[in-house]
């Protein structure tokens, strides 16, 4: 990524000039098939729903009668799936292969030509294949035992649709060749790869939903903070992990989001911050958990999120149980799991993911294809795969959102105030700068922002002032919260213990439900003291004992 930052006379000009030579062109819907299962109503409805907003052309609606649950047999894929979308895209014109498939040998075919790159499955196509000993062959055995399975997701099966290998060995994992490729035009069924992703989810509503929020990110930009979840790990198999979800942190990082990194080995708890959330990788509880697990969750229109879990997609019906499901219900418009276990290794490498996606604008099912090591295995992918947030140059939205007076414009601000630290600028200089723009002052988000600058620097009454400030500009619930911890800390740094004391009361009192609330009451009770204001202290207490679990017997 190549960063122009334009200054004049030692001031920061009011732009955004970041360039990206990998950024591509928004992809046609004339490049994705759209499947449904024709004995429910509600998957041909999300499919219908899906081709309008995308113009999608008719003949590339294609309705087949499948079984109704989230898993199929082998001989359901095969014959009801597989076989019957494989002949109607040649029928269509859309697969062309040379020679004729029924003159087959034992060569590997692959299309000559082809109209469409994607597949969307709607919700109603089932989810996984089951496992079937029947298919086992001769040298499966020699595959490590854990590998010796041949039952794998729906998605990961089809996309190798185009690839006609009579002798393919259906138990273990397939190594995907295009894994890692900076070059999207290789993920192309010429090569063997159709890229299938699926509007799924606990109910057709949310399904339908995945679409309308791609294309309202598309429009006005995926905005908001990033957040990841590392483990902590410095050595062993699993440090892999840990790596991965760092280096997918670095990536938001470089593209200016405002990013948080936590490393130790537990998960983000309930009680959590959790504001605005664009983009989220963690790992590794069995069950959505922490800020997912609340009755509101703050993600952003167009928010991408992933749990790593070897059982993270395990059902897409449910909403809190596993991930994904509950992800999609809380309101993320794309993410990945896996619906058995893949072992780390078969796992998306999210770092990949994020690269593509985010700096070399890939569209999502270039970028979910271009991730994983592995295909014909257990990873399902969720969202509309031409979903493309990151594919327009960062000034021309920033003009866009200034010019329809879109109060996302302060994210941009923030971008572009992040990228010129990155690219070491002075903290007092943005600092100034924010104070310069109009929108500042009406942004809860940019008052944040110019709040922590003043911290950083040491000038903690204009900190103070300007904490003060977002807190009156309407925050959102999660970014209120932080914000309030925030002013304490800045309360706490200047020993002023009279106002730390209101803060946290007020905190408490406004915020009943506040998942740590005994630490509230804990602080509170030792200010209180500190202050000799002893009634209060033994009010505190009391809340204390009640909110204090019993000892374990």
């Amino acid at each position: 990524m190549r960063r122009l930052i334009a200054r004049v006379s030692g001031a920061v000009v009011c732009c955004l000039a970041l360039v990206n030579p990998g950024l591509h062109g928004a992809q046609s819907g004339q490049s994705v098939v759209v499947v449904y299962n024709s004995l429910m109503q509600s998957s041909k409805d999300v499919a219908g729903h899906y081709a309008a907003v995308r113009s999608v052309p008719a003949q590339q609606i294609i309705g087949l009668n499948l079984p109704e649950g989230e898993t199929m047999t082998r001989a359901e894929y095969r014959d009801g799936l597989e076989n019957p979308l494989l002949a109607i895209l040649q029928e269509k014109g859309l697969l062309v292969y040379a020679t004729p498939l029924s003159d087959q040998q034992t060569n590997v075919l692959k299309p000559a030509s082809c109209e469409v790159r994607y597949v969307v499955l709607c919700i109603g196509v089932p989810l996984r294949i089951a496992e079937d000993a029947s298919l086992y062959k001769p040298g499966d055995e020699n595959l490590p035992e854990a590998l010796r399975r041949n039952g794998a997701a729906v998605d990961s099966e089809l996309c190798l649709l185009p690839w006609r290998d009579p002798n393919r060995v259906l138990a273990g994992p397939s190594t995907n060749p295009w894994f890692g490729t900076a070059n999207s035009t290789q993920l192309d069924p010429r090569n063997g790869l159709l890229m299938v992703t699926r509007l799924d989810g606990p109910n057709p509503e949310i399904a339908r939903q995945l679409v309308d929020k791609a294309m309202e990110a598309e429009t006005n930009g995926l905005w908001g903070r990033a957040y990841f979840d590392l483990r902590g790990l410095t050595n062993g198999a699993y440090k892999k992990g840990d790596d991965w979800i760092a280096a997918a942190a670095g990536v938001a990082q470089n593209y200016g989001f405002e990013t948080v990194v936590d490393q130790q080995p537990e998960t983000f708890s309930a009680a959590f911050p959790m504001s605005q959330i664009a983009l989220y990788a963690g790992w590794y509880d069995g069950t959505v958990s922490g800020p997912f697990a609340r009755p509101r969750v703050e993600f952003m229109p167009g928010a991408f999120a992933y749990h790593l879990h070897s059982f993270s997609a395990h059902t897409l019906r449910s909403t809190n149980s596993w991930w994904s499901g509950p992800l999609l219900a809380a309101g993320v418009t794309a993410t990945m799991g896996c619906i058995d276990e893949p072992y780390l290794d078969g796992t998306p490498s999210i770092g990949v993911f994020f690269d593509r996606w985010l700096l070399a604008g890939f569209t999502f099912g270039e970028a979910a294809y271009a991730c994983q090591q592995t295909l014909s295995w257990q990873t399902t992918v969720i969202g509309d795969p031409l979903y493309q947030p990151f594919g327009r140059n960062p000034r021309t939205l920033d003009e866009a959102l200034r010019a329809r007076h879109n109060p996302l414009l302060a994210w941009s601000q923030l971008r572009f105030v992040n990228l010129n630290l990155l690219a070491g600028a002075k903290r007092a200089e943005m600092a100034r700068y924010l104070t310069g723009q109009e929108i500042t002052s009406h942004s809860a988000v940019l008052q944040e922002k110019l709040a922590g600058l003043y911290e950083s620097m040491g000038q903690y009454d204009s900190a103070v002032e300007a904490c003060r400030r977002a807190l009156q500009l309407d925050p959102s619930p999660q970014q209120k919260v932080r914000l309030t911890f925030s002013l304490a800390t800045l309360f706490s740094s200047t020993d002023n213990t009279t106002e730390l004391l209101a803060l946290y009361d007020h905190f408490i009192k406004e915020t009943p439900d506040y998942p740590d609330a005994l630490s509230i009451y804990q602080k509170l009770e030792a200010l209180a003291s500190q202050l000799n204001k002893r009634s209060l202290a033994a009010a505190y207490a009391r809340e204390i004992k009640k909110l204090t679990p019993p000892p374990p017997k």
